[in-house]
C-alpha cells in the first residue's frame, strides 16, 4: 500500500525542523524535485527562499516554482508531473481555492497524492487541503463565513488556521457540527500537523487545538 503524506501548517513559512526534515526525506533529497505553486505577487522570488532554505539544508536542490496564472496552466501541468513533493503557497484563499481546487490542476493534485507525493500547505494551502474549504469572514473579500469545495486529501475534517490570532474556537466548533464531519483542528501560526494515510499521525508546535463531534480538548 502506497502511503500518503500531507502537512498542514497554521501560518506561513517555514518548515519546522522536524518536519522540514521529513518533507524533505519523502520528497526524495538529492535528486527530488519539490513544486510550489502559488499566487504571483511582488516579491516572491525572495519569498520563496523560505520555503526552500530547510529543504536545501537536507539535500533538495530541485525546485519548480509554478505560479498560479492563466498563462502558466499547461506548463504548470506538464511540470508537476515530475515533482516528488509539493507545498501550496499561502496567501488569499478565495484566489487559490479557485485557481487549484476548481481546475484540472485539483484532480492532478490528488493523483499526485495517491501515488505518495508529499503535499505541504500553507495557511490558505491548508483550507483547501480538506474535503470542505471553510473560508473565515477575516480571510474574504464578502466578510461572512464561506464553504466552499477543498482538495479532499483529508475526509471527515475540517480545519482553521491563524487559529488563536483568528479566535477561531467558536467557528471551529459550529463548523464540525454543521458539516457532520468527526473532528475539526485549529492550528497557530506555528504549529503543524502531520496526517499519514488521512489520519493525524504526529505534530509540531504546541498549537493544535482539537473539537470532536463527541467530545472536545
Amino acid at each position: 500500500m502506497i502511503e500518503k503524506h500531507l502537512f498542514l501548517y497554521g501560518g506561513s513559512p517555514p518548515f519546522g525542523e522536524r518536519f522540514g526534515k521529513l518533507f524533505a526525506d519523502l520528497a526524495f533529497s538529492n535528486n527530488g524535485k519539490i513544486a510550489i505553486l502559488f499566487i504571483p505577487r511582488d516579491g516572491w522570488k525572495e519569498y520563496m527562499n523560505i520555503y526552500t532554505s530547510i529543504l536545501r539544508k537536507h539535500g533538495h536542490k530541485n525546485f519548480e516554482y509554478l505560479p498560479l496564472t492563466e498563462k502558466a496552466k499547461e506548463t504548470n501541468r506538464i511540470k508537476l508531473l515530475e515533482c516528488t513533493g509539493l507545498i501550496i503557497s499561502g496567501g488569499e484563499t478565495e484566489r487559490y481555492q479557485e485557481m487549484i481546487v476548481s481546475t484540472e490542476l485539483a484532480k492532478q493534485i490528488r493523483d499526485l497524492y495517491e501515488q505518495g507525493v508529499p503535499v505541504a500547505g500553507f495557511s490558505a494551502g491548508a483550507l483547501i487541503s480538506p474535503e470542505h474549504c471553510i473560508i473565515p469572514p477575516i480571510d474574504n473579500t464578502k466578510g461572512k463565513k464561506l464553504i466552499l469545495k477543498g482538495l479532499g486529501l483529508v475526509k471527515n475534517t475540517v480545519i482553521s488556521v491563524h487559529y488563536s490570532k483568528w479566535q477561531e474556537a467558536e467557528n471551529l466548533q459550529a463548523n464540525v457540527r454543521k458539516l457532520g464531519v468527526s473532528t475539526g483542528y485549529g492550528l497557530d501560526d506555528d504549529t503543524a500537523a502531520y496526517f499519514r494515510n488521512e489520519e493525524l499521525a504526529d505534530t509540531e508546535g504546541n498549537g493544535l487545538y482539537t473539537w470532536c463531534r463527541d467530545s472536545h480538548s
